[in-house]
């Protein structure tokens, strides 16, 4: 472990609103610029029922914080000409930590969620202590590149990792007793013992189905379904523009959806259809299974094996949403993994025909749809978590005609 805590440079502004957690109506312009791309003042007004007079004052301040750009003037056909405004990508950066069964990742991100750096480790399977320095040693590599300024405007670090990791030692393989090291720890307590940015922490799919919310589909459905195919399948919930995190934070827990098995038993959908029951059946037939959690853009190398995976999965799938959209009807399930983008098309075209031959009536078919965020959906969910927690509003707050501003 390293000696000393990992210190940011402090913020050069001496006083700047950076800062401080932004005020409600801030957060509100932001979110409505970020989520329309960019918005004149009149229709940040329209949207938000706020007065042309505060709109003014707002946007002013964020422009003097560098958290907006003035565009060019549009030319209407009465009038002054309207300006529209977007966020500045430099305004704000964000650090997502996602750590999964198999790899861990470290990502930074600009105000628009865009990927500047990542950084990768694998492991057979993880441990607190080199995920920790693997997280150092990377934050200082990212952070060396950094100016001044570009390290004063990163709001935090946000964490993505599956809840109890301990209690999946036996499916990963892992030696008994090799992962007891995380049941009695608190590793965002850990992480703020080393460094001195705020710590966010959620669960690794329901931080990858808010990365698809708000950088992927989510602009076009109101309800979906979300499930992301990574060494063992989870996802999320989205109702009304918004994840549902459930009584305990544990909704949209999906793996634990009872589906058919082999000889008709029942099983959790986590062992249907994850990434492990393909690294099992290359490990069967002699293969390496490395390719797996090594290259995210080329699993070619196993096409047989990969094919009756798709199939196998996509069946359970198929049995999941049909079970979903029995308790919610949700009009979308999106699909999305740790695989190549031609994998998850596959995988997708092979659930809408699964879906398409079960018994669906007493409710209505879903669309069934590829997510757009991609295989580092975790890490960019993760790094989304201090972007909200200090300047944007939740999702649903954006699609009402009139947003109740204070």
């Amino acid at each position: 472990m390293h000696g000393q805590k990992y210190s940011r440079v402090s913020d050069p502004s001496g006083g700047s609103n950076q800062s401080r957690v932004r005020a409600y109506n801030e957060r509100l312009v932001l979110s409505l610029v970020r989520r329309h791309g960019s918005l004149p003042k009149s229709e940040i007004a329209r949207r938000t029922g706020l007065s042309a007079q505060t709109v003014s004052v707002i946007m002013r301040a964020l422009e003097n914080d560098a958290l907006l750009l003035r565009g060019e003037p549009q030319r209407g056909r009465v009038g002054q000409p309207s300006i529209p405004m977007s966020l500045d990508p430099s305004g704000v950066y964000s650090i997502g930590l996602k750590i999964g069964r198999r790899s861990a990742e470290l990502t930074l991100v600009d105000f628009l969620g865009r990927e500047i750096q990542v950084f990768r480790k694998t492991y057979e399977y993880p441990l607190p202590q080199p995920i920790l320095d693997f997280t150092l040693n990377a934050l200082e590599k990212m952070t060396a590149s950094l100016d001044e300024r570009q390290l004063a405007r990163i709001a935090g670090i946000g964490v993505a990792m599956p809840f109890e990791l301990w209690s999946w030692a036996e499916k990963i393989g892992a030696p008994p007793g090799g992962m007891e090291a995380w049941r009695c720890l608190d590793f965002r307590e850990e992480l703020e013992k080393l460094v001195d940015f705020p710590i966010y922490l959620e669960n690794d799919a329901t931080s990858a189905c808010g990365a698809e919310l708000v950088f992927g589909r989510g602009a076009e459905y109101a309800d979906f379904v979300y499930f992301f195919v990574g060494t063992f399948i989870g996802g999320g919930i989205v109702l009304n523009h918004s994840v549902y995190y459930g009584r305990t934070g544990n909704a949209g827990a999906l793996g634990s959806i009872p589906v058919y098995g082999p000889g008709e038993n029942a099983q959790q959908l986590i062992d249907q259809a994850s990434v492990h029951g393909l690294e099992a059946r290359l490990r069967q037939n002699g293969i390496d299974p490395s390719p797996l959690w090594l290259s995210q853009s080329d699993w070619s190398g196993f096409e047989a094996e990969l094919k009756e995976w798709i199939g196998t999965t996509a069946e359970a799938i198929a049995f999941a949403i049909a079970a979903s959209c029995s308790v919610i009807d949700f009009e979308t399930a999106i699909v999305d993994g740790g695989f190549p983008a031609d994998v998850r098309r596959r995988l997708v075209e092979a659930i809408r025909c699964e879906l398409g031959k079960l018994d669906l009536q007493g409710i209505v078919a879903p669309e069934v749809v590829e997510g757009l965020v991609g295989s580092n959906a975790r890490a960019i969910g993760a790094a989304t978590l201090p972007l909200f927690a200090r300047y944007l509003l939740d999702q649903n707050v954006l699609f009402k005609d009139t947003a109740q501003a204070v």
